[in-house]
């Protein structure tokens, strides 16, 4: 997830459950091509086509890329058509908040969450000494995300973004952008751009980093001269935290609490979106939505509306509820992180 955009790709990590995290050592490697004589794509190839060829040209232009090189990468891979369907039909977008709930709030991803802490309490501790980002945050993004490393996805991190690139026209901007900071990313950590693996949305590692979010917010929390978040918990616990930080995430802060409405005059509160909260407490319990512990009247928040099977819930929403939803754009995963890392928090207490 994040410049993470996508509601389904954290429920995809949440359903796929046989896929093992993917290796990395092997990826890293000196520069494939040296010599100079061009290497043509075969004339049947993804290389081949005029639209890749622009992009391999920019690439080589602008971030002085071997035009053999990525000649030969685009060259072995192709459009997937698998992830044009995956990226079409979000499976999130059916699911209510209550249905959402019952996948991520499982006890097996309780428990392993707490063992997951418990094992690594120090650099949890440090992350937020470091960043201000509590612990069960921290872990709950990894249980949603990944299952704390057994799910990191399955595609070829090139090949996705690449079929997204140039055959997904809808977001093809978007994901021309994630492909150039993955090969830039491949670039500036040494590794192979045709070995990593991730989901359909080109996301990568435990913490599920886009490419530009990878390039932008990863860390290498352990000073191995490696930002590392494929096989590194370390790295990727200090990289969470680094993200949610620098999208102003306040420490000490709550992040959301449950209240009651009466009448009808809350209505007009309801979230529509996933902007920055703008309305006081004291305004939102005027006019009908009262919060069932002490909350600041001063404190802004927004009204959330989550169905589930016996009825609607409502939640206000605080500003570290929006700092969530940095990581995955959708209200549901932002509760799902919220009521897991609560959830490890008590077993681990």
């Amino acid at each position: 997830m994040v410049q993470l955009l996508f509601l389904a790709g954290s429920l995809l990590s949440g359903l796929l459950l046989a896929i093992g995290p993917a290796p990395h050592p092997e990826w890293h490697r000196e520069p494939t091509l040296t010599r100079q004589e061009s290497v043509r794509p075969p004339a049947d190839s993804f290389a081949a086509r005029a639209d890749v060829q622009r992009f391999i040209r920019t690439m080589a232009a602008e971030h002085g890329l071997p035009v053999n090189d990525l000649n030969r990468w685009f060259g072995e891979i192709d459009t997937r058509e698998d992830i044009i369907r995956l990226i079409s039909r979000p499976a999130e977008k059916t699911l209510s908040w209550g249905e959402y709930r019952e996948i991520f709030l499982d006890q097996p991803r309780i428990d392993n969450g707490a063992a997951f802490w418990a094992r690594h309490r120090d650099t949890l501790q440090r992350a937020e000494a470091v960043y201000g980002v509590p612990p069960r945050v921290v872990v709950a993004i990894l249980g949603v995300e990944t299952r704390y490393g057994k799910v990191t996805g399955r595609h070829g991190v090139l090949e996705a973004l690449a079929t997204l690139a140039f055959d997904y026209p809808p977001r093809a901007d978007f994901f021309r952008r994630e492909l150039e900071a993955f090969l830039l990313l491949a670039r500036e950590e040494n590794i192979d751009p045709l070995t990593p693996r991730g989901s359909y949305a080109g996301a990568m590692g435990l913490a599920q980093f886009m490419p530009s979010s990878y390039r932008a917010y990863a860390v290498d929390f352990d000073d191995d001269g490696q930002r590392d978040i494929w096989g590194n918990p370390v790295d990727a616990i200090g990289s969470i935290a680094n993200y949610l930080h620098e999208h102003r995430w306040r420490r000490g802060a709550p992040v959301t609490a449950p209240v009651e409405v009466v009448g009808e005059g809350f209505r007009q509160h309801l979230s529509r979106g996933l902007n920055p909260p703008t309305v006081d407490v004291a305004r939102l319990r005027q006019d009908g939505a009262r919060p069932e512990r002490p909350v600041d009247g001063d404190q802004e928040a927004f009204l959330l509306e989550m169905i589930t099977a016996g009825g609607a819930e409502y939640w206000l929403g605080f500003y570290n509820f929006y700092v969530i939803t940095r990581y995955n754009r959708s209200p549901l995963y932002a509760m799902a992180v919220h009521q897991l890392g609560e959830a490890i928090d008590d077993h681990v207490r």
